[in-house]
């Protein structure tokens, strides 16, 4: 059978081998097509950008903003509106018209730099996505390196929203992109561009910890609420804080409650979400939950960012997407970097309907981010010394629909009483309501935030190796059991092995787009290895 699309960069992708029909995700092949070509006008405006960079000439922030706002479009589950993504085709291709002009000489330009956008858009498609590499090993880490890159632009273009940049960063994603369309590149060459997206990767998560942590404050811990209240609600989903600020601000007085959604959870640790008293709490769990939440919640739901499923008919006049996020059907908010949004219209919305129902009640505790956690450092090296505290178990990443993901909660479920879990991103929501309990006051579960804050696990470990002493931070009592689903768990694990973290176990599964050499490479070097049984993984990490 003929395939009509074909896409590996998630977790769940068919068979562990390739979506060749239609996504696991929902995305169907016209809509791959259009990702897959603007990919492709992303690549060949980055080796235009690239090449003026050569010359001595600056890249604006706007252009650096565009690259990177159009890779984070292309992430599994962010945006399937087929018309969105052909616009910011056509804006890309106009920009690197003008960009073109620039340039003193063209020669030695990819074909992607010089495409003007002529001929059938799906019939071009065809011929620059992946499959378009030949060699197995060559594709390998080229799709590697571009969804290391998509990660980054997430992070990136979170911390744009809170006006901070880094030209360093942009320059080297524009350039690593760009270098994938180089065929005089060996696997070497590929390899070591690969270790350099992750130094990259610790660059861009810092730069978003300064934006939040500057902005909003330190996270600190925090009992959030899981009940609800008897006002109409609006449920924010995603990970974009300064949506969610500036959607609070223009519900005070409205009588509309606001409540976090999976990613959006962490918002609550910040001091400055605080002062809103209509901030009520977390509704749901993990993303993939939402079919039958976001029915039960009865009010709108804001998507801000990836992780959406394809709604249900019953609510899909509810959601709302705005930023990166989109699906046909659903209202779209605009608003570039720098500029207010107006959410006059779900706000609206919510004042015609229900109160969310209630579908559990507690709390549930968090805020562990590298600040709070090295306030706490005393306590914590204490414990250890003391042998109280005999490991910690970083179990970060993503959450995901397969059944072999219950793995993570019977892993919880099972390490010995004297280890604590460090987490970040919605992988948490495989345990973080289990009555784990805590030692000597330190809660088993530190959840330090989103997928990002996985940085701040990365801080948490290189204070405690300064602290003991160590040369390496292997030599650490701290054991990475992380799961994975899409393209910003990709930079977060580049990120560890350029940090030096070895030993990873990853799963549920190998990514798929990763080449038994490739693979060999990453095992060989860094000991990253799959998960087994809950029982073989105990013994193998604990005796």
């Amino acid at each position: 059978m003929e395939q009509k699309m074909f896409c590996y960069q998630c977790q769940e992708t068919a068979g562990c081998r390739g979506c060749t029909m239609v996504g696991v995700c929902g995305k169907q092949p016209d809509v791959a097509a259009m990702q897959d070509l603007l990919v492709y006008v992303s690549r060949g405006i980055s080796a235009v950008t690239t090449a003026l960079r050569g010359e001595g000439k600056e890249i604006s922030p706007e252009i650096n903003h565009l690259i990177t706002l159009n890779l984070f479009i292309t992430i599994t589950n962010a945006n399937f509106d087929k018309e969105s993504i052909e616009a910011r085709i056509r804006a890309t291709l106009e920009e690197k018209a003008k960009l073109l002009t620039q340039l003193s000489t063209t020669q030695g330009l990819p074909e992607a730099a010089l495409w003007d956008g002529s001929g059938d858009w799906e019939e071009k498609a065809k011929t620059v996505g992946v499959l378009s590499t030949e060699n197995e090993d060559i594709r390998s880490l080229r799709e590697l390196i571009t969804y290391g890159l998509k990660g980054l632009s997430a992070y990136s273009k979170h911390a744009n929203v809170l006006l901070q940049d880094d030209p360093q960063v942009d320059a080297f994603l524009q350039r690593a992109l760009a270098a994938t369309l180089d065929d005089s590149l060996t696997v070497d060459d590929l390899v070591a561009l690969t270790m350099e997206t992750g130094k990259y990767g610790v660059a861009g998560m810092a730069m978003l910890d300064k934006a939040n942590t500057s902005t909003y404050g330190n996270p600190e811990i925090t009992k959030v609420n899981i009940g609800v209240r008897k006002n109409p609600g609006i449920l924010v989903s995603g990970h974009d804080l300064r949506d969610l600020e500036m959607l609070l601000e223009q519900t005070q007085g409205t009588g509309v409650d606001v409540y976090t959604h999976s990613e959006m959870l962490p918002a609550h640790y910040y001091p400055a979400f605080k002062k809103y008293p209509n901030f009520v709490g977390n509704y749901g769990n993990a993303w993939w939950k939402q079919k039958e939440e976001f029915e039960s919640f009865h009010g709108p739901i804001l998507m801000t960012t990836n992780c959406i499923v394809p709604p249900k008919d019953s609510y899909k006049d509810r959601m709302y997407t705005t930023g990166a996020a989109g699906y046909p059907g659903c209202t779209h908010i605009p608003g570039e970097v720098g500029e207010q949004k107006d959410f006059s219209a779900i706000i609206a919305h919510a004042k015609k309907c229900a109160p969310p129902a209630e579908i559990e009640t507690g709390e549930i505790v968090g805020g562990f981010a590298h600040a709070q956690v090295l306030a706490l450092a005393d306590k914590v090296v204490e414990a250890v010394k003391s042998g109280a505290i005999k490991k910690f178990v970083v179990m970060a990443g993503c959450d995901g629909r397969a059944k072999s993901r219950d793995y993570y909660t019977e892993f919880a479920k099972a390490l010995p009483q004297d280890t604590v879990i460090l987490t970040a991103g919605c992988a948490k929501y495989k345990y973080n309501k289990l009555p784990l309990g805590d030692i000597g006051g330190i809660p088993r579960v530190l959840d330090a935030g989103q997928c990002n804050d996985s940085y701040s696990l990365a801080v948490i470990a290189l204070k405690l190796k300064e602290v003991f002493g160590l040369e390496d931070i292997n030599d650490l009592p701290i054991i990475y059991n992380i799961a994975w689903y899409e393209q910003k768990a990709v930079i977060v694990l580049l990120s560890l092995l350029y940090l030096g973290v070895k030993n990873i176990h990853l799963g549920p599964t190998l990514p798929a787009f990763l080449s038994p050499n490739v693979a060999k490479v990453l095992v060989d070097n860094f000991g990253i290895v799959g998960i087994s049984s809950v029982e073989e993984d105990m013994k193998f990490f604990f005796g």
